[in-house]
């Protein structure tokens, strides 16, 4: 019976010297699926890609391709992926047609299945009105679609995508991002990106890697974890010592935004609300305002990549359990 996992990666690294730019990477894509794999420049992101496209060797650990080694048989194990670059591999002198024969004959596709090989990548990518226009001629929109056409063509296990979305304006935006969401029907994604809504509209699971380690590995939804409420915007009619805040039960710390306002920090398992709105009632401060504040990706990214982070685990669900 065929696997379902499409992408293994076990105790990956890679040396520059002496620099150690990749450190024990490890994880695994399963049919399906869409990883959003994140990190700051210089984090070892790139150099990750590189490897699992076979264009770099590791120093050390195991690449395997829909149960194919990667080292062991390189050319077996290529033949089940499909890259885009940042940069794509376009020939924009050539029609949209003329490109993606030329590339279905790079990937060694029979010429028989050549006709219905294009049809397929137009069909699935939107380019079927645009197969006669030189691609020079289209838009960015549409040469990312022609890019991604040229690493589906072959119908391979796993896609990766290399910012699949910089320079694209928001409604070609919304468009690529639905045909990631797409791709994941026949094909396995990973989709590097800096682009953090992103991830959260498109992906399935997630990876921050810094310092070339990775330090969150997670589901989309197990990062609700980390976004929980932890600080409360308060505002009042009156002004109020800060003290007469800070001193209530379950507030770690408190900020003041001006005379009537304030953040309030907690921890998220001890929200202080109703201490909050007793003592505005018995203080009569004039309660006007009490907004929890929601942790962003944003935030999350931001403190795993520039403090010193010890790698987080999946949330405790059932799934990370079975793990």
């Amino acid at each position: 019976m065929q696997s379902d996992i499409f992408l293994s990666v076990k105790n990956l690294s890679r040396d520059y010297g002496p620099l150690r730019a990749v450190n024990d990477v490890s994880f695994e894509v399963k049919r399906g699926e869409v990883l959003g794999f994140l990190g700051p420049n210089g984090a070892g992101k790139s150099t990750t890609m590189q490897m699992l496209t076979g264009n770099l060797a590791p120093t050390e650990g195991q690449i395997t391709i829909n149960g194919i080694d990667l080292l062991d048989n390189p050319k077996q194990a290529k033949a089940h992926i499909g890259f885009l670059p940042e940069q794509p591999p376009l020939y924009k002198e050539l029609t949209v047609d003329e490109y993606l024969r030329f590339c279905a004959r790079l990937n060694r596709i029979a010429k028989p299945g050549i006709a219905q090989a294009l049809d397929t990548a137009k069909q699935r990518c939107g380019l079927q009105e645009v197969g006669k226009r030189l691609i020079g001629n289209l838009s960015k929109g549409y040469q990312q679609r022609v890019g991604i056409a040229q690493a589906i063509i072959h119908a391979p296990a796993i896609v990766i995508l290399d910012e699949p979305t910089v320079g694209l304006d928001p409604i070609q935006i919304r468009e690529i991002r639905r045909l990631i969401r797409e791709l994941r029907t026949e094909h396995s994604v990973i989709l590097s990106t800096h682009i953090l809504p992103e991830v959260q509209t498109t992906c399935d699971q997630v990876q921050i890697i810094n310092k070339g380690e990775i330090v969150l590995q997670d589901s989309v939804a197990g990062l609700q974890r980390f976004m929980q409420v932890s600080s409360t915007i308060v505002a009042f009619r009156k002004a109020v010592p800060i003290h007469e805040l800070s001193d209530l039960p379950d507030i770690e710390s408190v900020d003041r935004l001006d005379d009537h306002r304030f953040r309030i920090h907690y921890q998220p398992h001890d929200n202080p609300a109703d201490g909050i709105v007793k003592r505005a009632v018995d203080k009569d401060w004039g309660l006007l305002e009490l907004t929890p504040e929601k942790r962003s990706l944003e935030e999350i990214f931001v403190d795993l990549t520039t403090a010193e982070s010890t790698p987080v685990q999946p949330a405790d669900t059932e799934e990370g359990q079975a793990a």
